[in-house]
């Protein structure tokens, strides 16, 4: 009897693939081998997506081992010091786990970008360097940060003045909650709720960009 429950409850389990992604995430976190199995199998084909997103318009400079070394960086990241960028995952938060290890493989490709020295088209590149800025950045650093923040604007015109403000006081100079409610003389509690409400908002313009952008990458995940 002792077998036969054993194989009945044995068949009755879920698979791998089964597997909620909260479920997934906690055999991972506890070393499972299977856990890291089923999260490769799961993710790799968003992950390879995620960084050829990126990496699409540089083709022409890059080959097929480079979004390989991309893609071998995801997985040492997420690996890295025990899992960490897997553990800050909080799915309260409302973000997919999915969503989450997109932006992690998102932001790989674009420090991949910035590393590789290998783009002398460019520097036909039309931003001028702000001599206050690190003289480190490269043109590829700014015609990143143009394409994002040219993208940003598209989204916020829809957006209050206060809402904007609030952007450009806490993303923008990266004040801190203290700062931005001294600054727009609002309390704490308003400001962690805007701050809620505009990231909430942001996600649900992102997921529904199309083409080719430099924020809209961050979207693919949650697709």
């Amino acid at each position: 009897m002792g077998l036969a429950m054993a194989l009945l409850a044995l068949r009755s389990s879920p698979t791998p693939s089964q597997w909620t992604d909260r479920e997934l995430l906690a055999r991972v976190l506890r070393s499972e081998d299977r856990g890291w199995t089923e999260l490769i199998r799961r993710f790799r084909g968003l992950i390879y997506r995620c960084i050829t997103k990126v990496t699409a318009k540089y083709a022409s400079h890059l080959s097929g081992a480079d979004v390989d070394e991309v893609y071998a960086e995801v997985l040492m990241q997420l690996l890295r010091d025990d899992m960490h960028k897997l553990r800050m995952y909080d799915p309260s938060r409302g973000t997919k786990l999915g969503s989450w290890i997109g932006m992690i493989a998102v932001n790989a490709a674009y420090d991949f970008l910035r590393t590789v020295g290998r783009r002398p088209y460019l520097d036909r590149h039309d931003g001028t360097l702000d001599p206050h800025e690190s003289c480190d950045r490269t043109p590829l650093d700014l015609l990143l940060e143009k394409e994002r923040w040219d993208q940003l604007n598209g989204l916020l015109t829809d957006f209050s003045d206060k809402d904007r403000t609030f952007l450009a006081l806490y993303y923008g100079r990266g004040l801190s909650t203290e700062e931005v409610a001294e600054q727009m003389q609002i309390s704490l509690k308003t400001v962690y709720s805007k701050k809620h409400k505009i990231r909430n908002h942001l996600m649900r313009c992102l997921e529904q960009l199309q083409g080719e952008s430099a924020i809209s990458d961050l979207a693919l995940a949650a697709a």
